[in-house]
């Protein structure tokens, strides 16, 4: 082949030497590929009749069907029966669009005789019968019947429910054992990966529907324990319940919301991770209730501002610092016990980070009430360990601060703009604070300070400019003005409608006015 080429150049003897060269390389190269039988190109082929064969190169995609067929008789069609429908929010609000986005599945709500028969999903869990599905599912419900995959009909008690999670467990008496499936570990599961999604969208029972996760943590503003799996996985209204399904067959989630403008899959789904959804089970099947974890401490997150102030520094990828900033600590509590102050920057809670007080308020009611936890933080930026025993959620306090004063002050440089006042007993009446609350009121906040860009409200009641505590106003404006003049932003602790907050103010904020004292500003 190499010498067929070469001839018919040698016969193109009209050509010029410079073209005679590239047309000799070209033929070189194409020879040398074919006779080395690469694949990086494939030929097509034809027949004698001209029928081009396409030699292709097929990348196999992930195939679902084994597990499907493996799955699916676990997974259950779930029919509750409400009474009224003025009593079911399952039967009007999602259809109508009643419920916020991201919202709950929906089921098929069928108006008759004054019931409401709405559909959802769920899973067997154990061989007695043991049925997962939503809360919302069967809240309200007078009569729960789950349907098996081989079309059996069996009434179910409701064992618990969880309006927290969203969580509900079920228990049918079947004639036999039945085929169930098991629970996986979703703190395994990375974005990007496929899962598949069962369940009964629209009354279609034994829907299936793949994707992958998007994200993991999602916080949707759902409950106070968010922490969803999001994926990608068409799943619609009556899918509620549904287990979601990684490719080893384990469930590592079970299918709640969506969001949508339309009702319908845009893509963008939620599922409860099947850790939660073992703690919650667990409790359920035992007590019929769920006690959560409890720490004792209202906690902020940390801006940066708020980082500049605590002499919190970045990390070494130069992330923003992270954490949560403990704003009050409840009397008795085991974080009191434990040690914990004002003014701590939680980061680690079991060996685990903690990035946000959402974060820390999820892993605390995970913990079993009695269980002993290792808690990291940092006070005046320095590490520091405790050991918490936590206690069951049930109690709690908080509280909270403001400031002011007036004086008007000649000295030059940033001014926090706030009018404060003393702490006087009609003061205290007005604002609802218990004698055990010290510090300054905040009587007015001058527009445009920083005071006002920092969110300072009047009323608010400044209990202490950083470590330092204070109970009248000219002793406020010092340390605050002490702050200022070394260019550092300042932390201020404040009570604000019986809360205890931090309130972080930088000093480049555009603001002329001087604290004063008497009414002394700040």
């Amino acid at each position: 082949m190499l010498r067929d080429a070469m001839s018919d150049v040698v016969r193109s003897n009209t050509l010029s030497s410079r073209r005679f060269r590239t047309r000799l390389l070209a033929s070189l190269v194409a020879s040398t590929v074919v006779g080395a039988g690469l694949a990086c190109a494939p030929v097509a082929r034809a027949d004698e009749t001209g029928v081009i064969h396409p030699d292709t190169q097929i990348q196999q995609l992930p195939n679902f069907v084994n597990l499907v067929k493996q799955v699916k008789p676990a997974v259950v069609s779930i029919t509750a029966r409400i009474k009224d429908a003025d009593t079911g929010e399952e039967m009007g609000g999602g259809m109508q669009g009643g419920f916020p986005f991201p919202f709950p599945f929906q089921m098929m709500p069928q108006q008759a005789h004054h019931t409401v028969e709405a559909r959802g999903s769920g899973f067997v869990i154990s061989p007695d019968g043991y049925v997962v599905t939503n809360n919302h599912v069967v809240k309200g419900a007078t009569k729960v019947t789950v349907t098996l995959d081989d079309g059996t009909a069996l009434p179910a008690k409701i064992v618990g429910r969880d309006s927290k999670t969203d969580i509900a467990l079920l228990k049918v008496s079947p004639s036999g054992k039945l085929r169930f499936i098991e629970l996986g570990d979703s703190d395994r599961v990375e974005p990007g990966e496929w899962v598949v999604a069962v369940g009964n969208p629209y009354g279609l029972g034994g829907t299936v529907t793949a994707g992958i996760v998007s994200a993991r943590g999602r916080d949707i503003g759902d409950g106070p324990y968010d922490s969803f799996i999001q994926v990608d996985a068409p799943i619609n209204r009556g899918n509620s319940g549904g287990p979601l399904f990684t490719q080893d067959g384990k469930v590592v989630g079970v299918n709640t919301a969506i969001l949508s403008p339309s009702g319908g899959s845009i893509g963008i789904g939620f599922a409860i991770p099947s850790d939660t959804v073992k703690n919650i089970v667990e409790q359920l099947e035992k007590t019929g209730h769920v006690t959560r974890g409890y720490l004792g401490v209202t906690a902020q997150e940390i801006t940066p501002s708020m980082a500049s102030a605590l002499g919190l520094k970045p990390s070494a990828t130069g992330a923003p610092a992270t954490g949560a900033l403990v704003a009050s600590v409840s009397a008795g509590s085991p974080a009191e016990k434990a040690g914990l102050k004002a003014g701590d920057v939680v980061t680690q809670l079991n060996g685990q980070n903690i990035d946000t007080p959402h974060t820390l308020a999820v892993n605390v009611a995970s913990i079993t009430p009695g269980t002993k936890a290792s808690l990291s933080y940092l006070r005046n930026n320095k590490p520091q360990t405790a050991t918490v025993l936590i206690s069951s959620l049930g109690k709690g306090g908080t509280a909270d601060g403001t400031v002011g004063d007036n004086a008007h002050d000649a000295d030059k440089g940033p001014k926090l703009g706030v009018t404060l006042a003393p702490l006087t007993p009609d003061l205290r009446q007005q604002l609802g604070l218990e004698e055990s609350v010290r510090g300054v009121v905040v009587s007015d906040v001058q527009p445009g300070s920083a005071a006002e860009q920092a969110g300072i409200h009047a009323g608010d009641v400044i209990q202490a400019v950083g470590e330092v505590p204070v109970e009248n106003p000219r002793a406020t404006v010092s340390a605050i003005r002490q702050a200022f003049q070394a260019n550092h932003s300042v932390l201020l602790r404040v009570v604000r409608n019986g809360q205890s907050v931090f309130v972080a103010v930088s000093p480049n904020a555009d603001d002329n006015d001087a604290p004063t004292d008497d009414d002394d500003d700040q």
